[in-house]
């Protein structure tokens, strides 16, 4: 099955943040505070060691003012939190709750890595999917962390992870070969430094809104397809 790649991370997402929210319960509101600081400075090191990969300065700040552009017209954050809110609803959470902000949080920190463009390109051109599977036990660990302080939202985000890898898997033979190991490089590099505001921004040390620089990782396809 060539999506089973993302069948196995969206599973595993569910699953890891499924078993954080039982957990979350019987966590100190202090000792949760902490765990977060934790988790985003551990995003802060994925994000900066990623974005250490990067070969062309120029193509990766164009790739990020395009991407902020079009995501900031087409407001991907506010969708994102509209989706978040409806599931909030739909499971009759407390307004008061952080579903909204741990659904879109760990969609786009699962998302915007290269493991999930990469692994399911793989999956899409070579039916190998061992990219993803690695991703999913990554994911999962990562999951039940991030809901033992954000809750139920997280393991909701398996939705959106297997619509997105799932996305990409499927599209795989139209943008094959715009991917050489530059362009490879160019997208971790840039997709890391959205990891690296998410970081950022569990820190609360900045509020920027990430899911509306989504498009930017894939902005270099083009410029190096175009341009290079």
């Amino acid at each position: 099955m060539i999506v089973l790649g993302s069948i196995v991370n969206a599973v595993a997402v569910m699953v890891g943040g499924s078993i954080g929210v039982v957990f979350k319960k019987g966590i100190p509101e202090r000792v949760k505070t902490i765990m977060m600081q934790s988790i985003g400075v551990c995003v802060l090191y994925v994000g900066i060691s990623g974005s250490l990969k990067g070969h062309n300065t120029i193509y990766i700040v164009i790739s990020m003012v395009i991407g902020a552009i079009i995501g900031e017209l087409i407001d991907f954050d506010k969708h994102f939190n509209y989706i978040g809110k409806k599931a909030q609803n739909l499971f009759k959470v407390g307004p008061n709750s952080s579903f909204a902000e741990g659904f879109v949080t760990s969609s786009l920190f699962i998302c915007v890595g290269a493991m999930a463009i990469v692994g399911s390109l793989q999956s899409g051109l070579t039916g190998s999917n061992s990219t993803l599977m690695t991703k999913s036990v990554i994911d999962g660990i990562f999951c039940l962390i991030m809901a033992s302080t954000l809750g139920l939202g997280v393991a909701f985000a398996g939705v959106t992870v297997f619509i997105y890898e799932a996305a990409i898997t499927l599209l795989a033979h139209q943008i094959a070969g715009f991917f050489t190991s530059v362009v490879i490089d160019e997208v971790t590099c840039v997709g890391s430094l959205l990891i690296l505001i998410i970081g950022l921004n569990m820190l609360k040390l900045t509020n920027i809104k990430v899911a509306n620089l989504l498009l930017a990782p894939f902005i270099p396809i083009f410029l190096y397809k175009f341009f290079s």
